[in-house]
């Protein structure tokens, strides 16, 4: 009489998962009258399907009595009453144990979660779906969130939101057309839905941003290992028409009840944590701590001030000096962009790059430092110092711009400068990704037709491919520190080394070693022909007045080398 008077419907199974018992909620909402329904298995009485696929869902019960504990029915399931009709339901399963704690079958409580699909307004749904990808919008998170707190506070499980960033997808959209970037986003949104079970939640937060809801997990661990493993799905190749596409992404992840009881507070939170991922390199996820919002605030605090620092003059250059390892000899420099904050204090270029970067201020800032190395080199020739070449990096996004070829002939021009005096460094990883991109080819080509000498750096770290560095043209390869700094631990360590030494001689390119710290790490280097290193062993990073002084040493002296 009880469960007949409750709202909810009610079934039980046996251990075989055959129907024992119906209420009357049970009996309107499958259409079975429970005479009929009893000792028929489950799936007969209870048939469950995916709302979007339609495709058969796994039996709650059978999953309840499995695992020995409630689980909750999956997100968009959808009953198929007796009459053939459909009917979206929501609620859980959980196992019936006798007194001594043996499990003797299941029971499953449902209500009507909404109108039946096949009479659901079309406008209801495109309300709730990206047209793009068919996923979920905000809206349709927002409720997601909401019911998957109420089923964690009820069952006392964890709920994760992942927030994730496609990074470097711009280039990509602006260079082979909104077409193509289009279908990669539908290629993204199809690998996450391999990536994920019935009961989880995608959905397109807008532009290149994705938000994954796990409805349930029991431990940190296990988001976290939920987005690795759609890190390593998302790197696979894409193939989009006669492009493969290569893409990382940056994870955020906060956790309820952990980081936030509320939807609002959870999303802010997974997002925050996605930018430090990002600030960590491509592919990285990053679970939120509470410290990140002190963080936030001084991030905040660089957004409102880094473009002020621009027109202010508060930018400002160090060089580091590249040696030639047969002669100790000064051969170049990098240049390494700085700013001199007026409540931070100094700053490294990892505090503020990646800020200026989201905030579309990385193109000023690196034609600013152009601009800037090309007037010292000419402030330095002025003063009779014989000056050296000086390597600038180069964002990816910055090669995007067809005018850049002639924008650098044009400082070269008014500064006096002579091309060979300056080498534009871009990053292998950012290299990879476009290798397939017409217009950053034709504008290193263009550059390099003016006699400037382009690099990839960090050569060997990630994912670099060398089938696809035939297309660029290069002539310096600049080996990662990590490799520099671990090349003696192993012999493995050491002959990885020196097969990147060995490939760049084979293409007739240049090899700079970069993070030298040690004598034998220069010894090393020395003996297996590598050209050129930069690192601590040889100096710090120096102002220009302190470098223009090094110069002045040069070429008669050697700088202070180990040999």
């Amino acid at each position: 009489m009880t469960l007949d008077s409750i709202g909810d419907a009610v079934v039980t199974t046996d251990l075989a998962c055959r129907v024992t018992y119906m209420n009357r909620v049970a009996e309107r909402l499958t259409g079975w009258s429970s005479s009929d329904a009893l000792g028929k298995p489950l799936p007969e009485v209870l048939t469950l399907v995916n709302g979007k696929t339609l495709k058969t869902a796994a039996n709650p019960a059978q999953r309840a009595m499995y695992e020995n504990r409630t689980v909750g029915l999956a997100l968009d399931c959808v009953l198929i009453r007796q009459d053939g009709s459909q009917l979206e339901i929501e609620d859980s399963a959980a196992p019936i144990h006798d007194r001594d704690g043996y499990i003797r079958g299941a029971v499953i409580v449902f209500h009507d979660a909404c109108q039946s699909l096949t009479h659901s307004s079309r406008f209801a749904y495109q309300a709730q779906h990206d047209p793009l990808t068919g996923l979920p919008n905000r809206i349709l998170l927002s409720e997601r969130i909401s019911q998957a707190i109420g089923l964690a506070k009820r069952h006392r499980h964890q709920v994760a939101l992942m927030y994730l960033d496609l990074d470097a997808f711009k280039p990509i959209n602006d260079s082979l057309g909104h077409g193509v970037g289009d279908q990669l986003l539908q290629s993204v949104a199809d690998r996450l839905s391999s990536c994920v079970r019935d009961t989880d939640t995608i959905c397109r937060q807008g532009g290149d941003e994705f938000v994954v809801l796990l409805s349930e997990i029991e431990k940190p661990q296990d988001a976290i290992a939920f987005a690795q493993k759609i890190l390593n799905a998302l790197a696979e190749p894409h193939r989009v028409g006669n492009h493969e596409l290569r893409i990382t992404t940056s994870i955020g992840i906060s956790l309820y009840p952990d980081h936030g009881v509320d939807a609002s507070t959870l999303l802010h939170n997974a997002d925050m944590a996605m930018y430090y991922a990002k600030s960590s390199g491509c592919n990285h996820s990053q679970l939120f701590r509470n410290s990140m919002n002190a963080l936030a605030a001084q991030r905040s605090h660089i957004e409102s001030q880094l473009e002020r620092a621009l027109k202010d003059g508060a930018l400002f250059l160090d060089f580091q000096p590249r040696v030639e390892l047969a002669t100790g000899k000064l051969m170049c420099a990098e240049a390494l962009v700085r700013w001199r904050n007026p409540t931070l204090g100094l700053m490294q270029p990892s505090a503020f790059l990646p800020v200026a970067e989201t905030h579309g201020l990385i193109v000023p800032i690196g034609h600013w430092v152009l601009h800037e190395a090309c007037r010292q080199l000419q402030a330095w020739r002025e003063e009779g110092i014989e000056i050296v070449p000086i390597a600038v990096n180069m964002s990816v996004i910055e090669l995007h711009d067809k005018r850049l070829a002639a924008y650098v002939a044009d400082i070269l021009a008014k500064t006096g400068i002579e091309a060979r005096y300056l080498e534009l460094e871009v990053s292998g990883s950012s290299l990879l990704v476009h290798h397939q991109d017409d217009i950053t080819i034709s504008t290193l080509t263009a550059l390099r037709a003016l006699g400037i000498r382009i690099s990839i750096d960090d050569f060997g770290a990630g994912d670099t491919s060398l089938k696809h560095l035939q297309r660029y043209p290069l002539d310096t390869i600049n080996i990662a520190p990590c490799f520099v700094q671990e090349m003696l631990d192993n012999l493995e360590n050491a002959s990885f080394t020196r097969a990147l030494i060995n490939f760049g001689q084979q293409l007739s390119l240049r090899v700079i070693a970069k993070g030298v710290e040690t004598t034998a790490q220069f010894d090393y280097l020395k003996l297996h022909g590598c050209d050129g290193a930069q690192g601590f062993l040889f100096s710090k990073p120096l102002s220009a007045r302190a470098f223009s002084l090094l110069l002045g040493t040069q070429p008669s002296d050697s700088l202070n080398s180990p040999s």
